[in-house]
């Protein structure tokens, strides 16, 4: 159902290191949304960061992802339990999987969405969640604010991207003001209007150049012959940084939709 391109399942051990953690309070609000908190979905869920997160309001978590390579390193919890599920698995058995049609009291896709082939994905989750006091949340992150000379550096590299770009990518890089997103408002951003927030997270420079390096539009930049963080850049970088072990408090420009049936 998610067509998650390779690229993740080749960097996902810089992927896992580099990943910003969500803020918890996205839980707790969003679990305040729901009637019921029995189950939830992750779906795309890479490590298991947003999976785990939803655990401590939910009593069960069903986390799902296409790509294995993301599973072996997803992180363990005694109410989560993944599942490899690949585009081949029918509809059907994709929905027994999850418990049934009505059975999902929050569907959640973070860093993932603009993977999926929504005419797909979209009657699933109209067959699964559940019609009275059910949700689906999704969100993306596509900015990076460090300090003015990083900064400033990074948009040259933003900007170089832009011809390696699909229209998948550019889904993500629109903040979700583009994606389709057919359910009702409940005030925590709607299509057309997602909802703006930050990710703080402390990030060393390794931390950073592991996060560039794992960055899906660099990937597949460099599959093409292409290698935009160049040695030089790199050195840009390190210089605009300062100190090479200083740990910055940065933040993560994320981009929220959330709805029900």
């Amino acid at each position: 159902m998610a067509q998650l391109v390779a690229l993740s399942g080749k960097q996902a051990d810089e992927y896992l290191n580099a990943r910003p953690k969500y803020p918890t309070i996205w839980y707790k609000v969003l679990a305040g949304r729901t009637s019921n908190h029995k189950v939830a979905w992750d779906v795309g869920t890479g490590n298991g960061q947003a999976a785990i997160g939803v655990a401590e309001y939910y009593q069960k978590v069903v986390a799902t992802d296409i790509n294995e390579s993301q599973l072996q390193r997803a992180m363990k919890h005694p109410k989560v339990t993944y599942h490899h599920t690949p585009s081949s698995m029918s509809d059907d058995d994709l929905v027994t999987l999850l418990g049934g049609e009505n059975s999902i009291d929050i569907i959640i896709a973070a860093q993932a969405l603009h993977y999926f082939d929504l005419k797909r994905f979209y009657p699933i989750v109209k067959r699964v969640l559940r019609k009275q006091g059910g949700i689906i949340a999704v969100w993306v992150y596509n900015d990076l604010i460090i300090t003015p000379k990083v900064d400033s550096i990074m948009k040259r590299l933003v900007d170089s991207t832009l011809p390696f770009r699909n229209p998948t990518m550019n889904l993500a890089f629109d903040g979700y003001r583009t994606i389709e997103f057919p359910f009702k408002n409940i005030r925590m951003g709607t299509q057309g209007r997602p909802k703006a927030l930050d990710i703080p997270h402390k990030l060393s420079l390794n931390g950073f150049l592991g996060f560039l390096k794992s960055w899906q539009p660099l990937v597949k930049a460099k599959e093409q012959g292409e290698d935009l963080l160049t040695s030089c850049m790199i050195d840009e970088f390190k210089e605009a940084w300062g100190d090479d072990k200083q740990v910055k408090d940065v933040f993560y420009k994320a981009y929220m939709l959330a709805g029900k049936l």
